[in-house]
């Protein structure tokens, strides 16, 4: 009976909106892995639930959601928005102008800094704190100029700045030295250290491979505290370094997906289902894990994914 439902509401939406309801949505690529895979997740989706076509547009956030304000088809949907960190995104175009819509659906993720459980059992590196020590700044100097080295993120990403304030707020940058170069240009260099027993120390979040490819402990700080937490990002002000002070941990972080609300018009069937997915974090770890690690091809790991779990896929499409 399941053909039968599909296919019926499949037409229950595309009655009265013609051609439109099939027109192409572009999805938005962001450059980390989960944000990647969640594309293809709704991509595939698109094109063999609802028979529409997709395309994809790699961006960086600012970019993204702008182009979903502008709802000319561009770029539609924003796979993997994390929350309080692009906050300044979806004040903006969410609760102001209400011309991007998030997902019903979300998953947790956690945020900080990680460093190989070597590194905090060997040299007593568990806590934030003790990264503003010189036994820090000995511990992590792998490239031999008297301080340390910390990667706080990727250029780019709204986490990015927001780890640049911590380490100068808790005092890190006197130790060591932040560093924001490509994501997998770090990793290459986290592989390396991690087999040469190096200390290294970066900026890490969960759901994400790192956790399954490596023994890694995330760096205790304190508990989040909203007085103690401003984060002001470049889009609000120009000054934002210098406005901005953290000194707690990040709270808890709510990962949805955002689209152009045009697309209720271009395209209701496409709309419905953004507006209902509901992805879960362990699943997504395990994809992520499949392809970075394992090397499965990213379109066949996720046909796989969907394949498994129709009857979850039927949930974002309203059919159970």
């Amino acid at each position: 009976m399941k053909p039968l439902k599909t296919l019926t509401a499949l037409a229950a939406l595309s009655i009265g909106t013609g051609a439109m309801a099939q027109e192409k949505v572009m999805v938005g690529e962001p450059s980390w892995p989960g944000a990647k895979i969640m594309s293809r997740i709704i991509g595939q989706v698109i094109e063999t639930r609802l028979g529409g076509e997709t395309g994809y547009a790699p961006g960086a956030n600012a970019v993204i959601f702008a182009a979903m304000d502008g709802g000319r088809g561009d770029i539609d949907v924003h796979p993997d928005v994390w929350l309080p960190n692009q906050a300044s995104f979806t004040d903006e175009y969410v609760d102001q102008k209400g011309t991007v819509a998030l997902s019903a659906g979300s998953y947790e993720g956690r945020s900080g800094f990680c460093t190989p459980t070597y590194m905090a059992e060997e040299h007593g590196m568990k806590s934030i704190f003790d990264l503003a020590t010189p036994a820090a700044q000995e511990a992590y100097d792998t490239n031999g100029d008297g301080k340390g080295e910390i990667w706080v993120g990727a250029s780019g990403w709204a986490s990015t700045n927001v780890h640049k304030v911590k380490v100068r707020d808790y005092g890190i940058e006197t130790f060591l030295e932040p560093s924001s170069e490509d994501e997998t240009v770090f990793y290459s260099r986290l592989k390396d250290a991690v087999e040469q027993k190096e200390g290294v120390v970066f900026y890490c979040y969960k759901p994400h491979y790192v956790h399954a490819l490596y023994d890694v402990t995330m760096i205790e700080e304190p508990e989040h505290d909203p007085n103690a937490y401003t984060i002001i990002q470049p889009d609000q002000d120009a000054d934002w370094y210098g406005k901005s002070s953290i000194t707690s941990g990040d709270q808890v972080k709510t990962v949805t997906v955002a689209y152009s609300k045009s697309l209720e018009q271009r395209n209701p069937a496409a709309a419905s289902f953004l507006s209902q997915i509901d992805m879960d974090a362990g699943e997504l770890s395990k994809l992520t894990y499949q392809v970075v690690i394992q090397g499965q091809e990213i379109y066949a790991a996720v046909s796989d994914w969907l394949a498994a779990n129709g009857g979850i896929v039927d949930g974002w499409l309203g059919l159970n």
